[in-house]
């Protein structure tokens, strides 16, 4: 059965196909695979005079910001590059190893970083927004003009990832000095990695030392079970996702660190009793792929907490939930900041990373040599970017092939 979260993303994204469908005509859609890859934009002028009176109110301080952000943006790309780099080297030495790139979307699947939908859906919006008003901040703060602003949608034949967009005059734009121009490019994703940080400290100092007053942990959450072509451990002896490890060996649980202490003191082939909210399984350990010695459970694990029964009875149940909501969808800002943020430094293409190793090659090697070089760079990572989203496809495919099959068995 659907539960509430996946019946919203599925009601939005049926909301946002309509709307695609209904404003196509006035949609300037650019079809990257022929009706199944396409980014399509729709232009308006919202936030422009908005953009306009900070520029002019805060001149100075946003150029600066804009040239430290470069900076910033190419600390970032050094980054992103070697990761993505190291992370093709580790396919190779260790499938297991967790991709760099994949999609990011509020279904449950293989290959998919799993967001619930009020928390990707005011991610992307909050993202887009300081993205996309952090360039047109810095090229009003240059006096380039900004054309228009508005959203867009990436569609795999239905529009499945809504994004924002501000439009510089690309003439005006060309026209300034190369620092003005790497200044515009970088405010976007420099603007995310610092808002990301801005979360996670607000997370951090404000909102967590008062989460934690009103939690308790009451055990370890079986998230998932680790797959394999073999059972492991936790799913062969029957332990369903979302129970809850209260004891392992009489040993109480409430800690993940109180549970990984006692399957440490195991070998492969022992027997570990364990007691979840739901029932006791008698469990015979594996042994860990990465270290035949050690034993191994074979699932995911998460620390489950529960809020206590005396903030309860003084405050209800409505305000520590919403502070607890609250946190979760912080830290969901910060890990999705800093990773969109980050990865639209990747120096390919369109992206801004892309724009700026182009304008910094032109620097130092002409136009010529210079496009040369940058296109060789762009297909290289843009080759590893495909394989690692292909696997991701591939094993979403893969997961919703067997879910049929299971279902028509």
């Amino acid at each position: 059965m659907l539960d509430f979260q996946t019946i919203a993303a599925i009601a939005f994204l049926a909301v946002l196909t309509i709307f695609v469908f209904l404003k196509r005509k006035k949609l300037d859609t650019k079809q990257l695979v022929p009706y199944v890859l396409y980014f399509s934009m729709y232009r308006t002028t919202w936030g422009l005079k908005i953009m306009d009176s900070l520029a002019k109110k805060y001149r100075k301080f946003v150029v600066y910001i804009g040239y430290f952000g470069i900076f910033g943006g190419f600390l970032g790309m050094i980054f992103i590059s070697f990761m993505l780099v190291s992370s093709l080297v580790s396919l190779f030495t260790k499938p297991e190893a967790p991709a760099p790139v994949g999609f990011v979307l509020p279904f449950k699947a293989e290959g998919i970083f799993y967001v619930p939908f009020f928390y990707w859906i005011i991610s992307i919006f909050v993202i887009a927004v300081v993205h996309e008003f952090a360039h047109g901040l810095v090229a009003r703060a240059h006096n380039i003009k900004v054309k228009s602003s508005g959203f867009a949608f990436l569609g795999l034949v239905v529009p499945i990832i809504p994004a924002a967009f501000v439009e510089p005059d690309e003439k005006e734009l060309r026209k300034m000095p190369y620092k003005e121009q790497l200044s515009v490019f970088a405010a976007g994703p420099f603007s995310n990695i610092v808002a990301g940080f801005l979360f996670l400290l607000i997370a951090s100092f404000l909102i967590a030392p008062a989460a934690s007053a009103v939690i308790e942990y009451n055990g370890v959450k079986i998230a998932d079970y680790v797959k394999d072509s073999n059972k492991f451990p936790a799913e062969k002896a029957g332990m369903k996702i979302g129970e809850v490890i209260q004891q392992a060996d009489n040993n109480p649980t409430p800690y993940v660190g109180n549970l990984s202490a006692v399957l440490k003191s195991k070998k492969p082939d022992d027997v570990v009793t364990i007691k979840t909210d739901k029932s006791s399984y008698e469990v015979k350990l594996a042994k860990n792929p990465e270290n035949e010695s050690m034993a191994y459970l074979g699932a995911y694990l998460e620390q489950s907490t529960r809020i206590k029964d005396s903030i309860i009875a003084n405050y209800g149940e409505f305000l520590p939930k919403a502070l607890m909501w609250l946190l979760e969808l912080l830290v969901f800002l910060y890990i999705l900041n800093l990773g969109i943020g980050i990865f639209n430094l990747v120096p390919i293409g369109p992206l801004d990373g892309g724009r700026m190793v182009q304008l910094a090659l032109y620097k130092m090697l002409g136009k010529e040599k210079g496009n040369r070089l940058w296109y060789n760079i762009g297909i290289f990572l843009g080759i590893i970017i495909l394989i690692f989203v292909g696997i991701s496809f591939y094993n979403i495919m893969s997961g919703v092939l067997g879910k049929l099959l299971a279902f028509v068995k």
